[in-house]
């Protein structure tokens, strides 16, 4: 998979628990205030339902998750 074929799919998801007009790549989600632990174990669930890989304990790192740009990585990573 490409940038172009994760990034639409992670914006999306994310658009529909932010609440902001224009999410930037590289907008730091939990620091910004605008998402919760809840909404974390959300994405982690979607991430492995979505590009078909789990994420292990030790994947849970504040920065695989903090921005569209870190989780682009991190599945980027794991897929390759």
């Amino acid at each position: 998979m490409t940038t172009e074929n994760i990034m639409p799919q992670l914006t999306q998801f994310v658009g529909q628990y932010v609440n902001i007009n224009e999410i930037t790549p590289d907008l730091d989600l939990f620091a910004s205030g605008r998402v919760n632990s809840l909404f974390a174990m959300q994405l982690v669930l979607f991430v492995e339902k979505e590009f078909g890989f789990k994420v292990e304990n030790e994947d849970l790192d504040y920065e695989n998750f903090k921005s569209l740009d870190a989780i682009l990585g991190f599945i980027q990573r794991k897929l390759a």
